[in-house]
């Protein structure tokens, strides 16, 4: 078995053909999407978050509109880029969405992708420490995000409070237990991996990896988590890792799914992004046959307990749901993934 669950950027544009005209069609498309994959039997329904950009930003309210409308399916985000984040207001808003949603929130986390503005991070108010790169000030903030999430104590209280308090220090409210095992750190290299396994975070690997060894996509990311898990296990957890790959990948069933993906490329990429060299994964579209045998020969995707279907969300819900509901019907079962 494989959890299987879609990933949305949540873009929209003011132009045709697109079905997301605005921000608040991407959100309302985006709670419909969740709960018609949640009817089909899909297993997570995750969002990217960025700024400054015609996309999703601004996660917790639609994962706690999300987790109001559904009662089974994972919530989560792939990723919150945390050099934006104030840790103790994201510890918060975490935990009350996943209180609303009965504990069903799984949010990646990462040092974020490439900007839409230089040091977009500044506008926020946050700036890296002296000596220290933006990379290191998003890991420092996931860490005191991570910290807040044990709930434990640490503010005195004032002597004359408002209300009458617990005894003992105050930790941050509304806190929801569990949450910390259930945060996903967003990797694009082995060294964050294996750095991600010994804070004792579950993986997150996406469609593209720096390219470390020349190899092709699937491969680098296979070797990628088996260290994270080595890495894991030397750490002394006591629960067992998850992780979660992303993947392009469209059973062409009808004329249209022919027409919008039957001519894409379909071998992986070499770029350079935030002056790294690296590979990007290939998108797979194909017949259901022929989708199951490639599909079977990814290593990566044998790995992961957990596969992220990207969609192309300003096609549609209606679509999107055919996208999800062919792979889970035409492809998982002969894989062995349901």
């Amino acid at each position: 078995m494989k959890k299987i669950g879609f990933l949305s950027f949540g873009h929209w544009s003011p132009t045709s053909p697109s079905a997301t005209r605005s921000a608040r069609d991407t959100l309302l498309q985006s709670i419909d999407l969740a709960v018609a994959a949640e009817e089909l039997g899909a297993d997570g329904a995750y969002f990217r978050v960025h700024h400054f950009a015609r996309q999703l930003a601004s996660p917790f309210p639609l994962l706690a509109a999300i987790g109001a409308r559904t009662r089974r399916i994972e919530i989560g985000t792939g990723v919150i880029d945390m050099r934006y984040e104030n840790p103790f207001y994201m510890a918060e808003d975490a935990g009350a969405a996943d209180l609303i949603s009965g504990g069903r929130l799984q949010l990646g986390i990462s040092r974020g992708s490439p900007e839409q503005v230089v040091e977009g991070w500044r506008h926020f108010g946050y700036a890296p420490a002296e000596g220290e790169s933006d990379a290191e000030m998003g890991r420092r903030h996931a860490e005191v995000f991570l910290d807040l999430l044990k709930g434990e104590g640490f503010a005195q209280p004032h002597p004359r409070p408002m209300f009458p308090n617990p005894p003992g220090r105050l930790r941050l409210e509304p806190h929801s237990e569990g949450l910390r095992e259930r945060i996903w750190w967003g990797s694009a290299s082995d060294a964050t991996a294996i750095w991600a396994a010994g804070q004792g975070m579950n993986l997150q690997s996406s469609t593209l990896k720096a390219d470390e060894t020349g190899e092709p996509f699937h491969i680098q990311q296979a070797q990628q988590i088996r260290r994270y898990r080595q890495a894991w296990k030397a750490a002394g957890h006591a629960r067992e890792p998850r992780v979660s790959v992303s993947r392009s990948i469209f059973a062409l069933v009808s004329d249209l799914d022919r027409a919008y993906f039957g001519r894409g490329e379909n071998s992986d990429q070499i770029g350079i992004i935030d002056n790294m060299r690296a590979v990007f994964g290939r998108s797979y579209a194909a017949e259901p046959e022929a989708l199951v045998e490639a599909l079977r020969a990814d290593e990566a995707i044998a790995e992961a307990d957990t596969l992220l279907l990207t969609v192309p969300n300003q096609l549609g819900v209606a679509y999107n749901a055919h996208v999800i509901e062919t792979i889970l019907t035409q492809v998982a079962p002969a894989l062995g993934w349901r």
